[in-house]
């Protein structure tokens, strides 16, 4: 195969179309041609929010109020919201009735289908024979991959309006009557595409055996943008959004003083991605990385920005932090037990089998001779259940749950004599506490667990003396 690119536009970016066909489409970063590229594409921002639940906040969209209204039709009100949301999106990119009306037709018609497949499980599940909960992955399943389906399907229609070869690419299996694996699916669907002289517009959610969601939960497009690009030998991969991949957040340290990343390490990803601010899902990245394929992350809105490459080999020049992140609305889950003192495998066993039972994800974790604390990205709910399931199975525990924060130096190399205690100084000087911190031998970031509200001087402190000191110009090290 000639050589191509397989790139994934995030849903920020696929809302603005024009920036996308202007500062994407028709500015290959490779090649001369527009072609040789296959695009996977997110929902439009915010639909996959309403259609499941708010990423962030929890709010239930219809796939929340469906699994938990038991009895009530809020459901189907939230669904009929979202069909209008998603009318009105469409609204503003067809100026032609008839061409309005297919758009309208596409993303309608899947909505309906759904809406009769929740009615009607909804009435089965009241029979005594059949649990809603036995269905309720499916039924994720299903409402995802709305969202995708009508931001590929309007993409590849714009396009072909604007005179580009553009082909909708549906990996959703919409009533499919077959199920097979993810690989397959995906050569099932190349098989006939030319891509020098055709355009795939993919969805980002790709219908399996096994379900991506289960795995990957919110996720899956970025695995399928990996398996695309792991099965057609693509030369690199290329992920667009809405901002750079830069040393930390802009709207905390100021734009001018954040750096563009030029280059760094899966590595440096998957500390990322820990902490909730992915470039890439850590499993999507694993088969790039396998297969040698670069990971390039760009900004759609700065086309002439090289981006960010990041590659598996890849180590900074000269020891230094890169990116200075973190995240707040943490927990510390803390279980003291004289008894664990020599049994700490045990205790740390059934720990984490009941946070992995209630799917909460573990950022960090300390553990001395009686004590274990893990730092969980969950809600409170699921911290009540977790702690009510630990008190039956260690009666005579204690333990303790507290909302912290957590920040982060990460970098390639950090193999730097004196980091620590000038980071430590840092934090100090700012009077913030350090509750508890992390380095691994690894060398490749440290952690520190502070009180939430010291979180963004925090973040501003640490940018200031690891990275602002050192005079970067427009990038750390720039791609090529």
């Amino acid at each position: 195969m000639s050589f191509h690119t397989v790139e994934k536009i995030g849903g920020t970016s696929m809302s603005d179309y024009e920036a996308v066909r202007d500062n994407i489409i028709l500015k290959p970063v490779h090649n001369d041609s527009i072609y040789n590229r296959i695009f996977v594409v997110s929902a439009y921002g915010g639909m996959t929010d309403l259609l499941l639940e708010h990423k962030k906040s929890g709010q239930p969209g219809v796939y929340g109020l469906f699994a938990n209204g038991e009895e009530d039709d809020s459901w189907r009100d939230a669904l009929h919201e979202l069909k209008q949301k998603m009318f009105d999106i469409n609204k503003g990119f067809y100026k032609k009735k008839a061409n309005l009306e297919r758009a309208d037709n596409f993303i309608g018609e899947r909505l309906d289908d759904a809406e009769r497949c929740l009615a009607d499980l909804h009435r089965l599940c009241q029979h005594g024979h059949f649990e809603l909960d036995m269905h309720l992955e499916t039924v994720r399943e299903m409402l995802a991959s709305i969202g995708e389906a009508h931001s590929a399907w309007n993409t590849a229609q714009l396009l072909q309006r604007d005179g580009i070869d553009a082909k909708f690419v549906d990996l959703t299996a919409w009533q499919t009557d077959k199920h097979v694996p993810l690989d397959e699916r995906i050569k099932r669907a190349f098989a006939e595409i030319d891509l020098n002289k055709q355009l795939p517009i993919v969805t980002g959610y790709a219908h399996s055996d096994d379900g991506l969601m289960s795995t990957f939960d919110r996720g899956y497009s970025e695995m399928t943008f990996s398996r695309i690009a792991v099965l057609t030998e693509a030369n690199e991969a290329i992920i667009h959004k809405e901002f750079h991949l830069s040393s930390a957040d802009p709207r905390l340290v100021g734009e001018d003083n954040a750096v563009p990343i030029g280059r760094t390490n899966y590595d440096v990803a998957d500390q990322l991605a820990n902490l909730g601010m992915e470039a890439i899902h850590p499993k999507a990245a694993k088969g790039l990385r396998r297969n040698d394929i670069p990971l390039r992350v760009r900004n759609t809105f700065e086309p002439e920005h090289a981006g960010t490459l990041i590659t598996g080999d890849y180590v900074s020049v000269d020891p230094c932090v890169e990116i200075i992140a973190g995240c707040k609305g943490v927990y510390a889950f803390e279980l003291f037990d004289q008894d664990m003192a020599g049994n700490i495998d045990d205790y740390d066993r059934e720990i984490l089998a009941t946070i992995r039972r209630f799917k909460a994800h573990i950022i960090s974790k300390d553990i001395n001779a009686n004590t274990i604390t893990h730092y969980l990205s969950t809600n409170l709910k699921t911290i009540k259940r977790i702690r009510n399931a630990l008190e039956q199975r260690f009666a005579d525990a204690e333990i303790n749950q507290q909302k912290v924060a957590i920040v982060s130096a990460i970098g390639s190399d950090m193999k730097i004599p004196g980091i620590l205690a000038k980071t430590v100084a840092s934090l100090a000087k700012e009077n913030i506490s350090v509750l508890a911190m992390h380095q691994s031998m690894r060398q490749v970031d440290m952690q520190f667990i502070i009180d939430e509200g010291d979180y963004d001087n925090a973040i501003k402190s640490l940018h200031s003396v690891l990275v602002e000191i050192h005079d970067h110009g427009k990038a750390i090290c720039l791609a090529s």
